[in-house]
């Protein structure tokens, strides 16, 4: 069938039909929409009750939880209830919502003695469920560790150990070190910084933003010199 065909056999836009044919995997697209956050979301569970119960009208439904602060309009509410109808009956049994990548980031950047137990332990669940997860997650703490306790001397193996795994975007990072290998090292190694340089050269910036277009050469020079 035509892309044109598929979106009117299944009532989607013909961009979203493009985008799921185009899609290299069922990942691409599913991770992205379970991720999403939808405005019927924080309703769900009273939906699925509901349905239960009989209440299969959506404009009573919409009704309903617009009394408890629903926002948004009936046809978000029909899109959600159009996957209970396919059911042919009682509605599914409403799941755990998946973490976002955002916080799943989080919890792989956080120190592990200072994320909360909750959070540790969803992370270490996930991390059963996927295993290059346990791994990307493996690689960035041994990095972290080479930052803060000056390991410099760990960044060969460390870079070699990426480059035989078959994580892509943290094996482009890897190559990109070996670039200048000396200077990430002694930045890795050594206890001088230039981070009181990064930040006057910061202050220095956001000066200049400040004053485009409103001020002369001669107040710029003294709010370089005076600011803190």
């Amino acid at each position: 069938m035509s892309k044109a065909a598929i979106g009117r056999k299944l009532g989607l836009h013909q961009a979203t039909v493009r985008k799921l044919v185009n899609a290299r995997s069922a990942d691409d697209v599913v991770a992205k929409s379970l991720q999403r956050a939808h405005v019927v979301d924080p309703y769900v569970g009273y939906l699925h009750r509901r349905w239960n119960e009989g209440i299969r009208n959506a404009a009573q439904l919409h009704r309903e939880i617009q009394e408890l602060g629903y926002s948004g309009g009936e046809l978000a509410v029909q899109r959600h209830l159009r996957r209970y109808r396919t059911g042919r009956g009682h509605a599914p049994a409403v799941g755990p919502k998946p973490p976002s990548v955002r916080e799943v980031t989080s919890w792989i950047m956080t120190h592990p003695e200072h994320l909360r137990d909750g959070d540790a332990d969803k992370l270490h669940r996930l991390r059963e469920r996927d295993s290059e997860l346990d791994r990307l997650t493996g690689h960035v703490r041994k990095f972290a560790v080479m930052m803060t306790a000056r390991h410099g001397d760990r960044l060969e193996a460390w870079i070699a150990g990426v480059e035989r795994d078959t994580l892509a975007p943290i094996a482009g990072f890897a190559r990109n070190l070996r670039r200048d290998f000396d200077a990430v090292r002694n930045g890795l190694s050594l206890p001088h910084s230039s981070g009181a340089v990064e930040g006057n050269i910061n202050r220095l910036k956001m000066l200049k933003r400040q004053m485009f277009g409103r001020a002369g050469l001669d107040l710029l020079r003294k709010r370089v010199l005076l600011a803190r």
